[in-house]
């Protein structure tokens, strides 16, 4: 199979957002990074395993170019000193291992520095999905009937069928393959209509061969390491110091927050008015994207902030038919913007893999996710899940708001 991931470029934008925080205020962090297939009846063939390894292998052959750091450079809140760092990176395939188990199962876990294993998940994840999909199915078949799908997509957004606004591409992690992926930002790069605009991708890569935004700020784990991997810590605060860190780098910059790593509600104790007032919005990630949508309009309002000039950016498993549902439905009371994933990167008559894979130890100790609904986290060990919910229900009952 040929190389899949063929640039360092090939990752998310956030990671590189945290990444260079990450380097300036936590280069001593240790994770542990897991794998996860939540799809019941997925098998990982011998092969598939196999062609997966030496996929991950020719990824940590690769280093930046300089006209990849030039680029990098370029976008405003990356710092020299940062890009110098990556002038020297490159991965190292000595932090995976990967594991064939039994009855076709598939284990993959990276450990190193939160420098390092941050950067894996994606391009990891994307290796993954191309190779099962060109490896179990038909994929000539299987892009063809992409390419279909994807091009009554953008037809109907130009026709001004959806409204959507801002949107974005969210797909890497996910895609069917970097094929499929750079057929559906090509196309919709220059796609825009009176109700809804492309602005861009969180695929760094694309965005820069297409001239587009890269897009992304950050993800869970970075709140989870920052709040929970120093073990003084209480969890329950885990915002209020993964927020603090982020203003420490970027000030008003880069400024979306992510609101569910331990409850929206917990998140809101934290969020409060100079925070509110320095990020330019939130991300929605789990839960009803319109009672959560609610709840941060009323946050701002009972903050004296004018909701009119925050954005409130979704996430989660949207579709340009949920999107145009949620637009119109806070259309006039804030900035509204999307970013969509799989259905733009892998819908085919083949049901999307589910697979993720998250940090699970930091600095030897557990960390875990208590998004705003079940089934989202991906702690291994029950125990902390238990003390870091007891944390927040103490904090929410008996903590004084000011």
């Amino acid at each position: 199979m040929e190389q899949i991931i063929k640039s360092l470029l090939e990752n998310d934008l956030y990671k590189f957002s945290m990444g260079q925080a990450i380097y300036h205020q936590f280069s001593d962090y240790k994770t542990t990074w897991s794998f996860k297939c939540r799809n019941e009846d997925v098998v990982f063939t011998h092969e598939i395993v196999e062609e997966i390894r030496h996929q991950i292998r020719l990824y940590c052959e690769l280093s930046f170019t300089e006209e990849e750091l030039e680029y990098l450079h370029h976008i405003r809140w990356l710092k020299g000193s940062y890009i110098d760092f990556l002038r020297l990176w490159r991965p190292r395939y000595e932090d995976f291992d990967i594991v064939e188990e039994k009855n076709g199962g598939l284990s993959i876990e990276t450990r190193g520095t939160w420098l390092n294993t941050s950067m894996y998940e994606v391009p990891a994840l994307a290796i993954v999905n191309e190779v099962y999909f060109r490896m179990t199915y038909d994929y000539d078949k299987l892009l063809a009937d992409f390419k279909v799908r994807a091009d009554e997509k953008v037809e109907r957004v130009r026709n001004g069928e959806f409204l959507l606004g801002s949107f974005s591409e969210f797909g890497l992690r996910r895609r069917l393959s970097a094929e499929a992926q750079e057929y559906i930002v090509s196309k919709l790069a220059d796609c825009k209509s009176e109700k809804s605009y492309f602005l861009g991708t969180s695929n760094v890569f694309l965005a820069k061969k297409y001239n587009l935004v890269p897009v992304g700020t950050m993800a869970h784990e970075w709140i989870m390491c920052v709040g929970q991997g120093d073990h003084k810590h209480n969890p329950a605060y885990s915002n209020y110091y993964a927020l603090n860190a982020w203003v420490k780098e970027y000030g008003v910059l880069n400024g979306t927050a992510l609101t569910d790593t331990i409850t929206t509600d917990c998140f809101l104790r934290d969020f409060r008015l100079t925070f509110a007032t320095l990020f330019s919005g939130v991300r929605h990630d789990s839960g009803d994207p319109k009672q959560w949508g609610d709840k941060m309009l009323k946050h701002y309002e009972s903050l004296e902030i004018d909701p009119h000039g925050k954005t409130l950016l979704f996430s989660d498993s949207l579709n340009f038919e949920k999107a145009t549902d949620i637009y119109k439905y806070f259309e006039g009371r804030c900035k509204v913007a999307f970013g969509i994933g799989t259905y733009l990167s892998n819908d085919t008559s083949v049901g999307a893999l589910n697979i993720v894979m998250k940090v699970t130890l930091c600095n030897g100790q557990d960390v875990a996710k208590i998004s705003d609904i079940e089934g989202k986290g991906m702690c291994k060990n029950q125990d902390y899940v238990d003390y870091l919910k007891r944390s927040i229900e103490w904090r929410m009952e008996n903590e004084v708001v000011k």
